[in-house]
């Protein structure tokens, strides 16, 4: 029996009344919302929002509900074009009249200076959104989406509509508003008022944009700096990354290819002043590197490791392993089939290699480069660590923010510099992949096998993949000997008395007391971490799965908004975050959700990306096979096209979780004494010089992340695509 095409337009007006009656309207910082359902009959704190009108006053709500009854009366008309119309005022009525009455009217009256001297003082006020709010302006999102479906926008289907605008309206209120309202501040001077001046004063002097790099040394622009800085990254990360991705799925035997896919993610589940640390100890000015060398050929140790060497080096470790995840899926994607008929044509395999093979890697290349630039640009951790005088924008912006200056204008102005590098690199992808076609995984069956990689290529692969990770180790070695001995560089006694001073177990009078210091900030870490991976690997998926099979007004913009939070340095969009989530309607700071939601938002990037190179591998005829079929479009995204995405859902679900446990910049002003993060706390253990429980802790959260990995990789599996495996029996074609 078919559904009815209006159920889910009943179901969320349902919903959107349902919260009106039975849930708290207001959020009450530290209580959560179920502790005060029995109260919404109650006062203006946890009232409902149809007591709030008609108890407390609060007349403005009126419009949520005039936007559902609107929308009610839309169930009448029979679906087209004119119930679209009812549909969509219903929904923006309702939600703008929400929004726009969240946005004036706050916890003391009006909120804007101009609303006091037209209307005069206004004696009610209201809190932030609260669950009742949240679902009723959700619900009010949706009816405003089947509405835009079925005036004949997305071929009128409702899936496609609701996830358009839902994700839309999240990329708007959770990455561009904040973002926005932080770098609105470029532009205002020191008097507080607009002004275009302010900007050109603030980023067009020498230490910015100055060409001194032949004079002295290597003294350009802070902005050139980090440009040459990124660019040198991203190429570097994604020739490595995909080295590395070749040799995972072409060249290794079965015994290598476990170790060496461990050892390639190793970095990227490591806080990332722990690789800055390993490095120093190997080449800083008293590391092994320099003492070997004074030993045995009488070279003073010199600082020639800090600067722009050391910084490279550092983000080579640390966004490498995000390439490889992105270019493992695409060269699993590659099909043999493919291959096998250029060889069939009388190509050798070097051949085949770079005119078939490597070509249909583009997506994934284009893709990796893209986000090891953005990566470099925004990162903080290793050019604070091993910069020395190599002044990057992230270091100047933070310094900026912390300092005793507090300069916020001049923050927000650097920060434009690295939207418009972001912005320019990201047309510069588009321009170059334009509309070429690298579909290789299609509805037909390739049994083929993976063609062996040429001689030469192997050869190439062998000598420089290898050693890569041999450094790695080693890099590893040296940071975490630090945690089981006495005090590194004095007393090497091995001990485990830094991590018994973390996570000490006692028994005590009421049972097993978890007596270290860590294990609250370990839990609230492992606890919001793992509540935005999911969301933000499924949230990245579907804005990936949206970009490549839908076409819409705005789709460049939508894009770019979605890529946005990587563009911007981890400290200013913690500040954004405080800036626009301090006050209502949207009152977060001090809550374990606000961090959530930069989790989520600051990774996000990184499962479009790699989605987005996975879905240009996958022939639309799947999806339209499937349609065909009369499945909906639900059904053909999470039965058909979800199954053949698995690569790229095990980097997004990795790389969220990882990224929450070890982030440091984007959490460092939100996170609070009741919700104290691993980072922070290691943070603090650095700064009093007690660098072996922070070793410790660090080798914990390795050893805790490696087991995650691997569970998210069991629970996900392998992608299926009825490829033979390469193997001690199989053959490769040979050129005829």
């Amino acid at each position: 029996m078919s559904r009815h095409p209006d159920q889910p337009v009943r179901l969320w007006l349902a919903a959107g009344l349902l919260a009106y009656l039975v849930l708290p309207w207001y959020a009450i910082q530290d209580t959560a919302w179920y502790t005060v359902l029995g109260q919404v009959l109650g006062g203006p704190e946890t009232a409902s929002g149809l007591v709030q009108i008609l108890s407390h006053h609060r007349v403005w709500l009126l419009l949520g509900v005039l936007g559902l009854v609107v929308a009610a009366i839309g169930l009448a008309v029979p679906p087209g074009k004119a119930q679209g119309r009812w549909f969509l005022a219903g929904g923006v009525l309702g939600f703008g009249g929400l929004l726009a009455s969240g946005f004036m009217i706050g916890a003391k009256g009006w909120s804007f200076e101009i609303l006091n001297r037209g209307f005069g003082e206004l004696a009610l006020n209201q809190f932030g959104i609260g669950i009742g709010a949240f679902v009723a302006l959700l619900a009010l999102v949706m009816i405003a989406a089947f509405g835009v479906a079925r005036l004949g926008f997305f071929k009128g289907d409702l899936f496609v509509a609701s996830a358009v605008v839902g994700c839309s309206v999240l990329l708007l209120l959770f990455i561009a508003f904040p973002v926005v309202k932080a770098l609105h501040g470029a532009f205002l001077n020191e008097q507080g008022q607009w002004s275009l001046l302010a900007l050109q004063e603030r980023i067009g002097n020498e230490r910015v944009w100055g060409l001194n790099c032949l004079a002295g040394g290597l003294r350009c622009g802070v902005a050139w700096n980090t440009l040459f800085l990124a660019l040198c990254t991203a190429t570097g990360t994604t020739v490595l990354g995909t080295m590395m991705a070749l040799m995972a799925e072409r060249s290794a035997s079965a015994r290598v290819q476990t170790p060496l896919r461990v050892v390639a993610l190793l970095p990227i589940i490591t806080p990332p002043f722990v690789v800055g640390l390993g490095l120093i100890l190997l080449f800083g000015r008293a590391g092994v590197v320099n003492q070997f060398l004074e030993y045995a050929f009488g070279v003073p140790p010199t600082r020639w490791f800090y600067g722009v060497l050391g910084i490279w080096i550092a983000q080579m470790f640390a966004f490498t392993p995000i390439a490889f995840m992105i270019m493992r899926g695409v060269v699993q994607g590659v099909a043999p089939s493919l291959e096998e008929a250029a060889q069939t044509l009388r190509a050798d395999r070097r051949r085949t290699f770079f005119t078939i093979t490597l070509p249909l890697l583009k997506p994934g290349l284009a893709n990796a480069f893209l986000v090891g630039f953005i990566e470099s640009m925004a990162d903080f951790g290793n050019p604070i660590v091993v910069g020395g005088q190599y002044s990057v924008l992230s270091t100047d912006i933070f310094f900026a923010i912390v300092g005793a200056q507090y300069d916020q204008g001049r923050a927000a102005s650097l920060a434009w510099i690295l939207t418009l590098f972001a912005l320019g690199v990201f047309a510069l992808q588009r321009g170059l992949l334009g509309k070429q076609n690298y579909t290789t995984v299609s509805g037909k069956g390739d049994a083929g096998i993976p063609m062996a990689l040429p001689d030469s290529v192997r050869r190439v692969l062998n000598a420089v993949v290898y050693p890569w990770l041999a450094f790695t180790v080693v890099v590893y070695l040296f940071a975490f000997a630090g945690g089981f001995v006495q005090t590194w560089g004095r007393d090497y006694t091995l001990t485990l008395n830094h991590f018994k001073t973390a996570f000490a177990l006692e028994w005590g009078q009421f049972g097993l007391v978890w007596a270290g210091t860590a294990w609250n900030s370990l839990f609230t870490t492992v606890k919001l971490a793992g509540l935005s991976a999911p969301v933000t690997a499924a949230t990245g998926l579907l804005i990936a799965w949206l970009l490549a099979r839908t076409e819409f007004h705005g789709r460049g913009l939508f894009e770019f908004v979605a890529l946005l939070a990587f563009a911007i340095p981890g400290t200013v969009l913690g500040v954004s975050y405080i800036l626009a989530f301090n006050v209502p309607p949207v009152e977060l700071t001090g809550t374990g959700l606000i961090i959530m939601l930069c989790f989520m938002f600051r990774n996000l990037p990184v499962g479009v990306r790699a989605g987005t190179a996975a879905f240009r591998q996958l022939d639309k005829s799947l999806d339209e096979a499937s349609l065909m079929l009369r499945a909906s479009t639900a059904q053909t995204l999470f039965n058909v096209v979800l199954p053949l995405l698995k690569p790229a859902l095990v980097a997004a679900l990795v790389y969220s979780f990882v990224r929450a446990m070890t982030t440091v910049s984007a959490v460092i002003f939100l996170v609070t004494a009741e919700n104290e993060l691993a980072t922070t706390y290691i943070i603090g253990r650095v700064g009093n010089g007690d660098y072996g429980v922070a070793l410790a802790y660090c080798t914990v959260l390795i050893v805790l992340m490696s087991l995650a990995i691997a569970l998210i990789q069991f629970l996900v599996g392998e992608r299926k695509l009825g490829r033979r495996k390469t193997g001690a029996s199989a053959v490769a074609v040979p050129a005829i």
